[in-house]
């Protein structure tokens, strides 16, 4: 078995590292086989999307208006479908802000974000040494799986 840091599961087989070269379309490729997704024609064409631009933060909505724009033929089913598939994969990370708008950030790493209320933008913080100085007592049989900080900011009245 084979343990995979990106989702904390094990899984059978040998772990691969995808093959990046640069080209976001073999590059999204390789990513969605080396988690174990059958790239499909709309995963393909959404996660070019999703990750041909870098580290992003979108809502379902904002990645379905850009498929729609690039003339992508995707329902907004098949939309949060995937973004779910590729979070459950490891390949992006859900942000929730007030239990109604959750983001997927591509960028997997441990860190934390600004919510800009005026405009409804996901900032990543720049500060990787920002850190809770005490952490909860966690009930029996559980354990904290990631900690998502999001500071909210409004334009000064």
């Amino acid at each position: 078995m084979v343990r995979d840091d990106r989702s904390g599961h094990e899984r059978a087989g040998k772990a691969r590292e995808p093959a990046l070269n640069g080209c976001p379309w073999h590059d999204v490729n390789e990513m969605l086989q080396a988690a174990g997704l059958r790239p499909t024609r709309q995963r393909m064409a959404l996660g070019w999307l999703l990750f041909g631009k870098g580290a992003r933060h979108l809502t379902a909505e904002m990645l379905y208006e850009e498929a729609t724009l690039a003339k992508v033929p995707v329902s907004l089913a098949t939309v949060y479908n995937t973004l779910n598939q590729l979070t459950d994969a490891g390949l992006l990370r859900q942000v929730s802000v007030d239990g109604t708008k959750t983001y997927f950030d591509t960028n997997v790493t441990t860190h934390h974000h600004f919510y800009l209320e005026n405009n409804h933008e996901l900032v990543d913080i720049p500060d990787q040494h920002l850190a809770l100085t005490k952490l909860p007592e966690v009930p029996e049989g559980y354990e904290i799986s990631r900690i998502d900080m999001v500071v909210r900011l409004r334009k000064r009245r």
